[in-house]
């Protein structure tokens, strides 16, 4: 009777543990994968890679995220930086509902501009793609009564390298997502957004970091000088927590937002 007790409670833990990862599972499927594509554009050919990706290209993801194939997608010019001439200068990021979907129907310009030529539309060959990222999306915070057509134009995007990217993401979402979100609403800073995103590949090897995370303002100046009121109390615990499982100081770039389309 006790060895069939016991059999029965270890059943249900396996069949509660499995229910939990298929969960776990749907809600990963349910959120979609977002891609990082990084390009480099040079000087003189920016102001047609601009307005080709704007009037054409933009018109075709909100096709997409019309038709459910894609949720997001936006184009962000990078602000200053190190070795310019080899270093990336532009930002795509895409979310997809399911990255195994028919990606060439997803970015098929022809149904949109029938009567224009290829060559006319495409930016491919006047940038070089210099890295892709493959992103899953954690936790998102914004101030209250924001217009991200106003609020959201520069992006200061944070570059983590952890020992722990699990644990790393948790305790931001868990300690500094209700923080700043906090902080926003009362005014205690310009911050206008927030969110986090861990890195699903590549990871390893030489890759610099593991896990995102943006913050979001109207302003350059916001952007650079991230001020702060006087009587701001930040969370010293989770702060301590995330300098732990820190491997370096995280990699910082600020990036202009061109162009955003999204399905919220």
């Amino acid at each position: 009777m006790k060895r069939e007790t016991f059999a029965n409670k270890l059943l249900l833990r396996i069949i509660f543990f499995v229910t939990l990862c298929l969960a776990g599972n749907e809600m990963l499927t349910a959120q979609g994968i977002t891609t990082y594509q990084y390009r480099y554009v040079a000087p003189d050919k920016q102001a047609e890679f601009i307005k080709r990706e704007t009037t054409y290209w933009s018109k075709v993801a909100q096709r997409a995220i019309d038709k459910g194939t894609l949720t997001f997608w936006g184009l962000f010019e990078k602000v200053g930086g190190v070795d310019m001439p080899n270093s990336p200068n532009y930002l795509f990021i895409n979310t997809f509902p399911n990255i195994d979907g028919d990606m060439a129907a997803v970015w098929d310009p022809t149904k949109l501009f029938p009567g224009i030529p290829m060559d006319k539309i495409s930016t491919n060959s006047m940038s070089t793609v210099l890295m892709d990222l493959f992103i899953h999306d954690e936790g998102f915070q914004q101030a209250a009564g924001v217009d991200a057509s106003k609020d959201f134009k520069y992006v200061v995007m944070n570059y983590h390298n952890s020992s722990n990217s699990s644990q790393f993401i948790s305790t931001e979402k868990n300690q500094w997502g209700p923080f700043i979100k906090n902080a926003m609403d009362n005014k205690l800073t310009e911050q206008k957004g927030w969110g986090n995103a861990v890195v699903l590949s590549p990871i390893g090897g030489k890759m610099m970091f593991n896990c995102v995370s943006f913050d979001l303002y109207s302003t350059l100046n916001a952007a650079l000088m991230q001020t702060w009121k006087p009587n701001t109390k930040f969370p010293t615990a989770g702060l301590d927590s995330l300098q732990k499982i820190s491997i370096n100081t995280p990699m910082t770039f600020v990036y202009r937002v061109v162009k955003v389309v999204s399905k919220n």
